[in-house]
């Protein structure tokens, strides 16, 4: 099964500006949300350049790899 059909991606913002003009004391999230269950299954808090940056290549890998490849490559990263 394609990443894509079994994980949602939810980017909440924790301010109105967008991350070039953001304050750097900003905290967004970034979650891996698994379709059937509704259950978050990844997490993290990040600053506002760094969120933008991992969730483009997140995006980039939900439609090109494997779920289960796509959840072991992203349960590593440490924020």
């Amino acid at each position: 099964m394609r990443a894509k059909d079994a994980y949602r991606l939810i980017v909440t913002r924790g301010g109105r500006a967008p991350a070039l003009l953001a304050d750097p004391e900003r905290v967004d999230h970034i979650e891996v949300v698994e379709i059937d269950s509704g259950e978050a299954i990844l997490f993290w808090d990040l600053p506002p350049h760094a969120a933008t940056r991992q969730a483009r290549a997140m995006r980039a890998e939900l439609n090109s790899m494997e779920a289960e490849e796509f959840r072991s490559r992203w349960a590593t990263v440490e924020s």
